[in-house]
């Protein structure tokens, strides 16, 4: 039952090199084809939250899961469609490092969930 998703996530570039993503994300959340893409991106810890309470007003902060980073990182690096993305984020804003990184973990995230819930393989998806 579990070869199934494990295969489509390890299918994407840069989670089948840090398979500890894909048991990370089968082990940790069972309901990981059930949630919509918002609940799953704040379930997986990468959605910015407000730090508010009572007056004090805090800044919008994402608290993304190590193993993220590293599958972001290496799929940044030996994937064109997330390399595009990520170099396009990062000129459109050159003082921040943090913001395009954070957006391109949201979009492996959206993308594992949608390869998920339909049976797909990431080449098959992506050309």
């Amino acid at each position: 039952m579990m070869q199934r998703p494990l295969d489509s996530l390890t299918s994407v570039p840069g989670v089948g090199k840090v398979k500890m993503l894909s048991y990370t994300l089968l082990n940790e959340m069972p309901e990981l084809e059930k949630l919509n893409r918002k609940e799953f991106v704040a379930l997986v810890g990468i959605a910015p939250m407000n730090r508010e309470s009572g007056s004090y007003k805090g800044k919008r902060r994402s608290r993304g899961r190590t193993v993220m980073f590293m599958a972001m990182m290496s799929a940044i690096q030996c994937s064109p469609v997330f390399k595009r993305y990520y170099q396009r984020l990062k000129a459109a804003d050159k003082m921040l490092k943090v913001a395009p990184l954070i957006a391109c973990m949201r979009k492996l995230i959206v993308s594992l969930n949608t390869m998920l819930k339909n049976e797909e393989l990431w080449y098959s998806k992506n050309g």
